[in-house]
This record gives structure tokens, C-alpha cells and sequence, in this order.
């Protein structure tokens, strides 16, 4: 059985702009989310050597968001990144290299034509389970 989660629009329309403000790189950041279902992005610099289809958070950035995740007295929801040429299916790097097995991960591709390729799926033990996206 396959989970179902929902997300609010303005997030899904938040990571899309992302992703399209920079259509040659992988775009990367975290998502996080408090007790009232508040959403925040947090967009991390990709310094990867080869952006065009990897991505590496920079390290003091991702402190930094976890840090102001805690304060903020958030949790971790979701790890993102766009992919600008291919579809939205996670990489056997994408998934090896998970640190964060209880956050869902989002891949948005921009390999589409006038509509917005957003999936998500959990990585566990080498594998991607996809979930259904519902976009409230």
C-alpha cells in the first residue's frame, strides 16, 4: 500500500520557483514543518563540482537550517531537490548518500513540458518507496 500525503499548494508552487530560478542546477534545500502544520523552506546552496545532476548541500548552511529548525521548535519534513534533465526519480546517489530515513524526499523536475513533475518517496535500505502527492 502506497502512502498519500498532502501538501499545501504554496509549498508545492514555492519549490517549483526554486527550482525554475536556476533551470541548469540541481536545487537543494530542507522543508520543515511545526505542530500546526506550518510549512518553511529552508533553500541550501548547492556546491556540488557538477550541479547540472548532482547535488551537495554546503555543510554550514545545513547546520545553520537545523539549527533555526530546533529553535523555531520545528521538525524535519522533507529533503528536496530538483532534477533539471531527467524526470523525478531518485538516483541510486540520491538514495545511497540518504541520511535521514524518516524524511520524506521530494524531487522536482524541470525535464517537462508546462506542468509541474513533483514526487515524493521515503529511502530505506537502498530502496525509494514512492508515495502519492496529493498538492491541496
Amino acid at each position: 500500500m502506497t502512502d498519500t500525503i498532502r501538501i499545501p499548494r504554496t509549498l508545492a508552487n514555492r519549490l517549483l520557483t526554486l527550482a525554475q530560478a536556476q533551470p541548469e542546477a540541481e536545487i537543494c534545500g530542507l522543508i520543515a514543518k511545526d505542530a500546526e502544520h506550518n510549512y518553511r523552506v529552508y533553500p541550501i546552496q548547492n556546491i556540488s563540482s557538477d550541479q547540472r545532476c548532482v547535488f551537495e548541500m554546503d555543510p554550514q548552511q545545513q547546520i545553520n537550517a537545523f539549527r533555526e529548525i530546533r529553535e523555531q521548535q520545528q521538525q524535519l519534513f522533507a529533503i528536496f531537490h530538483s532534477h533539471p534533465h531527467s524526470a523525478a526519480i531518485p538516483s541510486h546517489k540520491d538514495i545511497d548518500e540518504a541520511a535521514y530515513k524518516e524524511a520524506l524526499n521530494l524531487i522536482i523536475s524541470l525535464d517537462t513540458t508546462g506542468v509541474l513533475d513533483m514526487r515524493g518517496y521515503f529511502y530505506n535500505e537502498q530502496l525509494a518507496r514512492p508515495v502519492n502527492l496529493e498538492i491541496e
